[in-house]
């Protein structure tokens, strides 16, 4: 049993962040090796502007769980590459939305062959574990269990049980 095995869920967050790590690596060599100039950390806006013409930040954000100004940054950046502008809603003058320019949609259409390639490759790649096949489920309970309840509080109830 290697050192992570053997501490089980206390480096749990140290075992995924590695996996994490790895599995984008492996993803941005991907890209640079099929000569496209894209970082995995893009794929979420990418991939919401691939099935919508236009987008609004707040709805990017609230797709994606993640806050209005981490999708903000990430839109700025990738308008400073060419590959997305934002205009005003022409519904609510106050929201701005995100659109490809020619440049980003002809960036999506080059990855669109990579995105199905590694759907397929993790899909052999979860089916050769046995307990593999139910990692997404599993991940899935865990972000479901902790959203009820966070580890913080978890732990937090447990330490003040003691006697």
């Amino acid at each position: 049993m290697n050192f992570y095995e053997s501490l089980g869920f206390l480096v749990f967050g140290s075992r995924l962040r590695r996996l994490s790590e790895t599995f984008l690596g492996d993803v941005n060599r991907i890209y640079e090796a099929h000569n496209l100039t894209f970082d995995a950390a893009w794929f979420p806006v990418f991939y919401i502007l691939s099935r919508k013409e236009t987008v609004s930040i707040r709805d990017i954000a609230d797709e994606l769980l993640i806050s209005h100004s981490s999708v903000s940054q990430l839109v700025s950046a990738l308008q400073q590459k060419g590959l997305v502008k934002t205009t005003a809603d022409p519904n609510d003058a106050r929201r701005k939305v995100v659109a490809f320019t020619p440049k980003g949609k002809k960036l999506q259409q080059q990855i669109a062959p990579v995105w199905t390639a590694l759907s397929t490759a993790m899909e052999q790649l979860v089916n050769e574990g046995r307990h593999s096949k139910q990692l997404l489920k599993a991940i899935g309970e865990m972000e479901s269990g902790m959203a009820a309840r966070s580890l913080f509080d978890r732990v937090e109830q447990i330490m003040n049980h003691k006697d």
